[in-house]
């Protein structure tokens, strides 16, 4: 017995039973592969508040097990845990703009009432939108009033709290709200699958989540643009006013990106390739482009570049036809999986449809003849044009066309090169992009719900894309679902000089189109065996590629793609015939020259050649006459001064070569 202690107060102190470390702890694993052991049931929250409060101030929610949660939830097993910022991921930002889009519909809701109904709200890639079914149209005026209203109800910190209700509960209580398109969205939803709610004040919404703890998480805001959008997107239903927004942790980051959005408009790739005479898009056909003869130029130069950089790395190109029956299409599932996206027409009876995606053709090719192990791999590239019914809503210049030509490859080859042939893509995408400036991520896509296969043939599949990123140490982001229907795929977001992402480049692997269009080859065995596909594209489309480059570039392109390299000014008319003879020399050597001959001043010719976005301008007076030299202006680097005609030939021809930037 302790002397200093009363024996009746140690007896009656409570019992403290000893921790049971099989029953109330668990191990976490963190992102860094450090292990804590944890009480079993403890929050998202209060695991991060353990490992630093900096980081619980900044956490937006978390992956446990690779699943996005709550900072509410709570874990209850042994698991790997992530905790996500608006910084460190694009989840953790997801979670910050889908809380914003709930404080914005609270605004509108305080402001308009039962005049403003509730839809869909989600995160989006640069932000948030919330669709509401409106009495009268919100005009861009009335933002300010919303966005002080957003900020009241920041400034109010309102706790945000979830829970979730019965089916009939949900229903009950959303038609009591005059919700009527939530009632929809519920009775929509699956037999016993979770209906959960997120409350923040007086406003509660139908809502998966996840949320941040509080409305005062969110700090610099900001209504960006409305336009109309039809309910769940289809053209039949009632047109809905869409509000998007955009927040941020920091007011200057709020700031930069407004700057972004400014330097974008200027940059904006519809506006430019009017300006700049490349393409247009006619009334008599929405959604199919026009190309123009400067336009056609620069498609021209990337389609050479393609197919010189395509040669070299051992493909073949061929052309396959733009319609085919519809017998075809049922053969390789995109009937069954992709009509709706089709245009279809009837020749001599027989339904045909215009091709969405050149692969079938390309299957038809590889089984014109047989092939023999030692053929494969053959890498089959087509620069084929392909049509898709895109809805008039969301057509967008050359990013959202209905007829666009995809720089596709077919590649086929045995099972055993399946993971050199995708690395020799990766490979050749890399050193694609690395010409263009582009630094680029990348996305791994796996099975989704509406797959053909077997689940022995996906794991192989996307064992094999995970093994070739690994063995190159290619980091890359999961996306669990999103593959093609017939495969696992690696898609390329490449990075402009805006900071903006776009997805160009993408690789599948394939093992259904073999199966479903029985393409052989006689193995060493002399046996017929099935050989493995792999698609793919680098540009992506080729028109939307050039719309992503006028972007990138805000028109001034590199002097190797510039539709016209070099206008040649002469200072009068007694140097036009000294001009003609420099545009011939130029000519000569393959560089694109244009002459400004008009009857106008020299320094109105120099500011029209600036607006045209020229890399070079040659000014030539009587001594540049005299001395067959030229007066050189650099679009980059202003007035250079006189140079030696063959000394200027030599410096455009190397930056032609070397694709200099």
């Amino acid at each position: 017995m302790c002397p200093h202690v009363p024996f009746l107060e140690r007896w009656n102190r409570p019992l403290v039973p000893a921790k049971r470390k099989d029953v109330d702890r668990m191990k976490i694993t963190l992102k860094d592969g450090s292990v804590k052991e944890v009480n079993k049931g403890i929050s998202v929250l209060e695991l991060a508040k353990e490992i630093s409060e900096g980081l619980a101030r900044n956490a937006t929610c978390a992956k446990v097990n690779g699943e996005v949660k709550d900072l509410r939830y709570n874990i209850k097993e042994d698991s790997e845990v992530e905790i996500l910022t608006f910084d460190n991921s694009e989840d953790g930002k997801k979670a910050y703009w889908h809380t914003t889009s709930h404080i914005m519909a609270q605004a509108i809701k305080r402001i308009y009432g039962n005049d403003a109904k509730l839809t869909i709200g989600p995160a989006i890639a640069n932000g948030f939108y919330y669709d509401f079914d409106v009495k009268e149209n919100i005009s861009s005026d009335d933002f300010e009033k919303i966005e002080a209203e957003m900020k009241k109800i920041i400034k109010e910190d309102l706790p945000i709290e979830r829970y979730s209700l019965p089916r009939d509960e949900a229903i009950k209580f959303m038609k009591e709200q005059g919700e009527d398109y939530k009632v929809e969205l519920i009775e929509e939803l699956p037999e016993g699958e979770e209906i959960s709610f997120y409350k923040q004040g007086e406003f509660t919404d139908l809502c998966a989540g996840p949320h941040l703890m509080s409305t005062g998480k969110v700090k610099a805001v900001k209504i960006l643009s409305s336009s109309g959008a039809y309910w769940r997107g289809d053209e039949h239903n009632k047109m809905l006013q869409r509000f998007y927004g955009i927040s941020y942790p920091k007011a200057s980051q709020l700031e930069e990106y407004l700057n972004m959005l400014e330097e974008a408009k200027k940059r904006d790739h519809k506006k430019l390739g009017k300006e700049l005479e490349l393409f247009m898009i006619a009334p008599e056909g929405p959604g199919f482009p026009f190309f123009l003869p400067k336009g056609m130029v620069l498609r021209n130069v990337l389609e050479d570049f393609w197919r010189d950089i395509h040669r070299k790395n051992g493909y073949v190109e061929i052309k396959t036809p733009m319609i085919l029956n519809e017998e075809l299409w049922h053969r390789s599932g995109h009937w069954d999986h992709y009509k709706e996206n089709m245009y279809t027409t009837k020749i001599d009876g027989i339904d045909y449809g215009i091709k969405p995606m050149n692969c079938p053709g390309g299957m038809l090719v590889y089984k014109s003849k047989m092939h023999s192990y030692k053929d494969l791999p053959i890498r089959a590239g087509e620069l084929g044009l392909v049509h898709r019914h895109e809805k008039s809503g969301e057509l967008n210049g050359l990013f959202r066309v209905r007829c666009f030509t995809q720089d596709d490859a077919h590649i086929f080859c045995l099972p055993e090169q399946i993971e050199e042939e995708i690395s020799r893509i990766i490979k050749l995408v890399d050193e694609v992009y690395s010409i263009f400036g582009f630094e680029y991520t990348l996305e791994l896509s796996t099975r989704p719900d509406d797959s053909m296969g077997s689940d022995e043939q996906w794991e192989m599949a996307e064992g094999a894309l995970k093994k070739v990123l690994k063995d190159l140490n290619m980091p890359y982001e999961l996306n669990e679902g999103d593959g093609a229907f017939y495969g696992p795929k690696i898609d390329f977001h490449i990075k402009d000089s805006l900071g903006r992402e776009w997805q160009c480049g993408t690789i599948q692997l394939d093992f259904q189109m073999p199966e479903r269009f029985d393409l052989t080859y006689i193995g060493e065995d002399g046996e017929k065996h099935r050989p493995v596909m792999l698609h793919r594209v680098i540009f992506g489309s080729i028109e939307r590629f050039i719309g992503v480059l006028i972007e990138n570039y805000a028109g001034a392109f590199p002097t190797w793609l510039a539709p016209v390299q070099v206008k040649v000014l002469p200072i009068a008319d007694a140097h036009v015939e000294y001009a003609n003879e420099v545009k011939a020399r130029l000519e000569d050597v393959g560089i694109r020259v244009e002459v400004d001959d008009r009857n106008e001043k020299i320094g109105y010719k120099i500011r029209e050649a600036q607006l045209q976005k020229i890399p070079y301008m040659l000014v030539l007076g009587d001594k540049e006459k005299e001395a067959g030299a030229v007066g050189v202006r650099s679009r980059k680097d202003g007035d250079i001064g006189a140079m030696p005609i063959d000394e200027f030939i030599a410096k455009v021809v190397e930056e032609i070569d070397t694709f200099a930037k």
